[in-house]
């Protein structure tokens, strides 16, 4: 799969069991990640491979927000990344296995004073014989993980990006653990889901859905007055060029039209196809009362939206969706 879209410098391809950061501990910040996809990338068709790869400093620093490296910042970056754990449990063979992504890492600095600065580094085994043995392939945008300004969103947006093409799933639901697991977020750290839906998710979901060629919805899910669960929806945008503007924007500008959307981001009528696999929306329309199919009742709102003129993220589109259901289910 590597091999194959070695020449596409557009796209990075991850083994799915590291994309899904299932088997992840100690999960890197977003720099290390950044540097972990450039060297997969980098290796491509080889990462299985006992040998070192190879990337010089220059090439580094043409990746968005790391154009000031050095040795001396790329040395606890290496650190990061020789610290990740990755622990595989298989219930077949019944046999867990610890290992790690980096074995080892060399920057050679002989020619530092020219720029000219060297670095190599082998994959650990445990990385290799998954990247070997994978039968899944997470394919992602290299520019977006690149451009991605938080941890939480390069980890998310690598995890979804594992499932997209598998088929007829377009929605995912996780245990408020299994969401944090997915985050790499430290037991006893941001225990509250007000802080974790504010401080995390939210914004992941407003970058993801700003620069990516997805577009992500999150619905919790309650027991009694407590949140247990979140399902994560998407869809695909049959019109990338919103994103790809942003790509090649200004990132404090991209900052600011992202949060001028913060409040309705999650509220996004499906673009394309029914709304099966979007909870929030079958969710309105059964309070509804509205027993329609789900394709026709998507298809009949949004000829209904663009009769009017109305954007499918209108801020009230919530409101116009429940009084749309509730009128044709009352015919």
């Amino acid at each position: 799969m590597a091999a194959d879209r070695a020449a596409d410098q557009t796209k990075t391809v991850l083994p799915a069991e590291l994309a899904r950061g299932i088997y992840m501990r100690n999960a890197p910040s977003l720099q290390a990640l950044k540097l972990m996809h450039l060297m997969i990338g980098t290796a491509g068709g080889r990462m299985a491979e006992d040998t070192l790869h190879q990337i010089r400093l220059s090439d580094i620093r043409k990746i968005e927000g790391m154009k000031n490296h050095d040795r001396a910042s790329l040395t606890p970056l290496f650190e990061e990344l020789r610290g990740a754990v990755l622990t595989h449990d298989d219930p077949e063979k019944m046999r867990v296995t610890i290992g790690g992504l980096l074995d080892e890492a060399v920057i050679d600095y002989r020619h530092e004073l020219t720029g000219d600065i060297l670095v190599s580094w082998a994959f650990g085994r445990s990385f290799r014989r998954m990247a070997e043995e994978s039968n899944h392939w997470a394919i992602l945008d290299r520019q977006t993980v690149f451009h991605l300004g938080s941890k939480y969103s390069v980890l998310l947006f690598q995890h979804i990006a594992s499932l997209v093409n598998l088929d007829r799933i377009s929605a995912k639901t996780f245990t408020i653990p299994e969401l944090r697991a997915v985050f790499g977020i430290a037991e006893g750290k941001v225990k509250r889901f007000a802080d974790l839906k504010k401080d995390v998710l939210t914004p992941a979901l407003l970058e993801i859905n700003q620069l990516s060629r997805l577009t992500l919805t999150a619905t919790p899910n309650k027991v009694g007055r407590s949140v247990v669960s979140v399902t994560i929806a998407w869809e695909k945008k049959t019109d990338p060029h919103a994103a790809k503007r942003e790509l090649s924007g200004s990132k404090i500008g991209r900052r600011a039209r992202r949060n001028g959307t913060a409040e309705t981001v999650a509220a996004v009528f499906p673009e394309t196809g029914g709304i099966t696999y979007s909870p929030r929306w079958v969710e309105l329309k059964r309070a509804a009362g509205c027993n329609v199919d789900n394709g026709k009742i998507a298809t009949d709102f949004r000829r209904f939206l663009a009769e009017r003129g109305i954007a499918r993220d209108a801020g009230n589109i919530e409101k116009l969706f429940s009084d749309y259901c509730e009128k044709i289910g009352k015919v």
